[in-house]
């Protein structure tokens, strides 16, 4: 009997064994959930800087498009008034960030052409016109720190008239 007694007090303590492994692991669910959730919070963060990122770049290539787009509308404005440019009347050797006052048809093209420049690359955009017998330079300059980049970024075009 003695045997029996001892095989079935041998099971009830193998059941209170398990059943108490098991309340001690009763938080391992509530601590594996929260650390599941910071490691979802932290990917989100880093979802977000990448997103900050990729916008600024994105910027800041707008405004490099923009800065040669504008150079393009004032060469394309120097080439209508050909005579004009080839004797420099567009020329502006400094770097200018304010309209020229009007007057001439040339003064005219650099006034509207530097406050459209204001307006699409920023507030701080500036640029040289430089024309030779046949060949002219655009710069436009802007300020790029925003995206990280210099804050004197330029863009230079030379071509033929």
């Amino acid at each position: 009997m003695k045997n029996s007694n001892d095989k079935s007090r041998l099971r009830r303590m193998r059941g209170r064994r398990e059943f108490a492994g098991l309340r001690h692991a009763r938080g391992a669910g509530l601590i594996e959930a929260l650390i599941a959730i910071i490691v979802l919070a932290f990917g989100v963060l880093g979802i977000a800087a990448l997103q900050m990122t990729a916008l600024r770049n994105s910027q800041s290539s707008l405004e490099r498009s923009q800065a040669t787009i504008a150079a393009y509308a004032i060469l394309d404005a120097m080439r209508a008034n050909r005579e004009e440019a080839i004797i420099g009347r567009y020329n502006l050797t400094t770097m200018t960030c304010s309209p020229p006052d009007r007057g001439t048809l040339a003064m005219n093209d650099l006034a509207d052409w530097i406050a459209s420049l204001k307006g699409t690359v920023g507030s701080s955009a500036c640029a040289t016109v430089v024309c030779g017998s046949v060949e002219c330079e655009v710069t436009v300059q802007w300020d790029d720190t925003r995206a990280n980049g210099d804050p004197a970024q330029r863009i230079t075009t030379v071509t033929r008239l």
